[in-house]
């Protein structure tokens, strides 16, 4: 199954389906369900907006299924129209991976990698 890396607290806000738009800057042609994987080092300002004090890093926590990507690029209204969607900063503001049907799982400790990876138990 394949799998993304998203560093905390991101990978919570989405399995809490708070954030349920993820922002890249790169697109993808993948649909259907992956793994999220807590990469090993949090983002520590987010970690603080979000009231945060620890979160497992380092751990696949549970899946989730992307169903479309939106397109952000010279569109900044739209970007901010999602904003309660994605919880970003201007930042990150190209590609919007458009999550459904979080699901947390039992940990399983996982080095992560770049873009959409395969898990392999």
């Amino acid at each position: 199954m394949k799998a993304l890396s998203l560093k905390q607290p991101s990978a919570e806000l989405i399995l809490q389906d708070r954030k349920k738009i993820e922002l890249r800057k790169w697109n993808t042609n993948l649909r259907g369900k992956f793994l999220i994987h807590a990469s090993k080092n949090p983002d520590e300002s987010a970690m603080k907006r979000f009231g945060f004090k620890d979160l497992p890093c380092g751990y696949i926590l549970g899946e989730a299924e992307l169903v479309d990507v939106k397109n952000y690029k010279g569109d900044k209204e739209e970007f901010e129209k999602d904003k309660g969607l994605h919880l970003a900063t201007e930042d990150w503001w190209e590609f919007g991976f458009i999550l459904m049907n979080p699901k947390r799982i039992d940990k399983i400790p996982y080095r992560g990698n770049l873009g959409f990876w395969e898990f392999k138990k």
